[in-house]
């Protein structure tokens, strides 16, 4: 996945909510909404998530120096996790005490819920726009593969915030909806309350997961399984290679990954010849996996023990 790619979902997802927090904002004030306050504070807060993922995608791109030697790649992870932990959950705590003042202190459901309708069906499309655009990101990095797995193999922060921000803005609106329908007919805000907790409850559990994933990226995650059967598949077929003792990878970003190995070579293999075989093995691998950024190779023996490879070898 490019990183212009995801910094591209990022950009339409701003521009998306910020247009939809202005609509939301005006429409709560017009109906008395609990639940469209609530949502349009969550497209506030949507919009400053977008801006940090923007800065943690900007401040990643930077060149390696002397005090970053490997560069920095992994501030796009720090950023995302950022996002999870403060603004998301900032959406659902506000979401809730909204919820629960407006059941303890409801009076009569008020204002023209037609107006509530109209920014919920405009909402709903420029949500979609966006979550289109993300979902059609990680449809690159799917390819085919189940959901499930796919979702645990993708390194792309910025698409996994971006592509559950927004099934839970589409999610939230339908619920907003549903509430401030249920108000209006019963005469009883109770249900705009309801509906006001239900999506910070929404929020929360997004959050959550989003949080967990991020903070496996920012601690460190390896190749996929495929990458590393690739890696492994690729390095004993090349030539003089008589075993792969270990391999060890990290991803530090999304297309920035360090691949480390022990390599024990033909008995009769000079230097040079050792020298010919690391720069073709290290050719082999970039031209079939062009994220392996920093390929380092360590010679062997081939009487050398295996170390444990864990649960991807």
């Amino acid at each position: 996945m490019a990183a212009h790619g995801s910094k591209l979902v990022v950009i339409k997802a701003l521009a998306a909510n910020l247009g939809i927090a202005t609509i939301k904002f005006i429409v709560a004030f017009l109906s008395g909404s609990a639940a469209m306050l609530a949502e349009a504070v969550h497209s506030l807060a949507d919009s400053g998530n977008q801006v940090l993922l923007i800065v943690g995608l900007n401040r990643s791109q930077r060149a390696e120096d002397a005090r970053h030697e490997f560069g920095y790649g992994s501030e796009g992870y720090f950023w995302a996790f950022i996002v999870a932990i403060s603004l998301f959950t900032m959406g659902a705590t506000f979401s809730i005490y909204e919820g629960v003042e407006k059941i303890i202190h409801r009076g009569e459901a008020k204002g023209n819920p037609l107006w509530a309708y109209i920014v919920i069906g405009a909402s709903l499309a420029l949500e979609s726009f966006s979550l289109k655009s993300a979902y059609d990101e990680f449809n690159l990095f799917r390819a085919g593969r189940p959901l499930r797995r796919a979702l645990d193999e993708i390194r792309d922060a910025s698409v996994i915030v971006v592509l559950f921000e927004d099934s839970a803005d589409i999610a939230g609106l339908v619920i907003a909806g549903l509430g401030i329908m249920l108000a209006n007919l019963t005469g009883d805000p109770l249900w705009d309350g309801v509906a006001s907790i239900a999506v910070g409850v929404l929020l929360a559990g997004v959050a959550t997961f989003v949080a967990m994933r991020t903070k496996a990226l920012l601690v460190g995650e390896a190749v996929t399984p495929s990458e590393r059967a690739k890696i492994i598949e690729l390095t004993n077929s090349s030539p003089g290679v008589r075993k792969l003792i270990h391999l060890r990878t990290l991803h530090l970003g999304p297309e920035d990954v360090i691949c480390a190995m022990k390599v024990a070579f033909d008995d009769e293999t000079t230097a040079a010849q050792i020298t010919e075989y690391v720069d073709g093995i290290e050719e082999r691998l970039r031209t079939e996996i062009a994220h392996l950024s920093r390929i380092y190779i360590e010679v062997g023996s081939v009487a050398e023990p295996n170390r444990p490879q864990g649960p991807r070898s």
